[in-house]
């Protein structure tokens, strides 16, 4: 099944949001990512760190789903595009060359 990566990063009204608030949207994305896997989807979702283990880089979904189609409406239904939050973007992910499943096996 084909996988779909997402890159997103928060809009300038987001990192205006207090801690609190923007807390609050990203319980209800995890949520929505616990409620994504439940139907029986691949997904995976986290945020990217600089050298300092600081975030900000942005985020990383990697969904698997039958097509490029069915992922977009699977995405937009995300709490965090949904408030309009984040700027993002949907790829299909073309793979060249597999090795030993070790490293999707670390992200679980």
């Amino acid at each position: 099944m084909p996988i779909f990566i997402k890159t997103e990063k928060f809009k300038d009204k987001t990192l205006e949001l207090s801690n609190n608030e923007r807390k609050k949207f990203l319980l209800m994305h995890k949520e929505w990512v616990t409620e994504i896997n439940k139907s029986g989807h691949y997904i995976h979702s986290g945020y990217l760190i600089n050298e300092k283990k600081m975030p900000g880089g942005g985020g990383l979904l990697i969904l698997e789903a039958k097509d490029y189609l069915t992922a977009k409406k699977i995405i937009e239904n995300d709490p965090m595009i949904k408030n309009g939050l984040v700027n993002w973007d949907l790829q299909e992910w073309i793979s060249i060359y597999q090795s030993q499943p070790k490293f999707f096996n670390h992200l679980g």
